[in-house]
């Protein structure tokens, strides 16, 4: 096991991935987002595992890049940047994503967080984009994603001001989804990840691809990827058992087919 990330499960269809860099705030460096995305591999391709949660510590989620590794690279090192392999690998991964995030999230620290489906903050949590202030840009989605997220007047403001903003001002906005008090930050998003393992894999993969897509597709399109996604479903065994234990009034057992 990496020492600077932690990994627990899986338990009850749940893994908990810890960053573990106190000394550097989390600061997301190569190693640690090799090693996210090597423990993602691991988790996609394990069938007990169908939810993941993705945390830091009380003081930081993850403060940015690895400063002092950014700095070492001129425009060709920018270039062929290996984190950009490690960041396409986590927008890939296929089950659901629930960030728990206290303190710090800022540069790359917010743009992981965004990667994720469901965001939970404690009230200590402080989001932002403030790579301005080094002379350069987000440059792992902090621009599109939270443009998505928040809508463009926050976003231009938070990008070009490098200022952050709070929990509270993130959950008026749609950054995050729940506020919780910090010392309850990981175990809310563990009992929501559970929740989630609980449900049908197919469709929650299906549930889940078809909400991303509002953001890629015009309505008519959306509305048809929606309906085919439906459509599939009606083939899986797992809805038959959904309907069964409906009937039944039971709870239903299903078991990813």
């Amino acid at each position: 096991m990496p020492e600077n990330l932690l990994i627990e499960g899986p338990k009850d269809g749940v893994r908990v991935f810890t960053l573990n860099r106190p000394e550097a705030l989390n600061a997301l460096n190569t190693e640690l987002l090799g090693n996210l995305s090597a423990a993602l591999d691991e988790a996609e391709a394990d069938a007990e595992t169908r939810a993941v949660v993705i945390t830091g510590s009380q003081k930081a989620f993850a403060a940015g890049a690895d400063i002092n590794e950014m700095a070492a690279r001129d425009l060709v090192g920018i270039l062929e940047d290996p984190r950009t392999t490690h960041w396409a690998r986590i927008s890939r991964f296929n089950k659901p994503i629930i960030a728990a995030v206290n303190g710090f999230a800022l540069g790359g620290g917010c743009e992981l967080a965004m990667h994720a489906d469901i965001m939970i903050a404690g009230t200590t949590a402080r989001f932002g984009q403030p790579e301005i202030n080094l002379g350069i840009m987000p440059g792992a989605g902090g621009t599109q994603r939270l443009v998505r997220a928040v809508g463009e007047r926050l976003a231009m403001q938070m990008v070009l001001t490098g200022e952050p903003i709070d929990a509270k001002r993130a959950l008026e906005a749609g950054l995050i989804s729940e506020i919780c008090q910090p010392e309850l930050t990981l175990e809310r998003a563990v009992q929501i990840a559970r929740t989630i393992a609980g449900k049908a894999p197919i469709a929650v993969r299906l549930a889940r691809e078809s909400v991303r897509k509002a953001n890629d597709l015009n309505l008519a399109d959306g509305l048809r990827f929606e309906r085919h996604a439906f459509t599939v479903l009606a083939g899986t065994a797992d809805r038959q058992e959904g309907l069964d234990a409906f009937r039944e009034k039971r709870k239903p057992h299903f078991t990813g087919r």
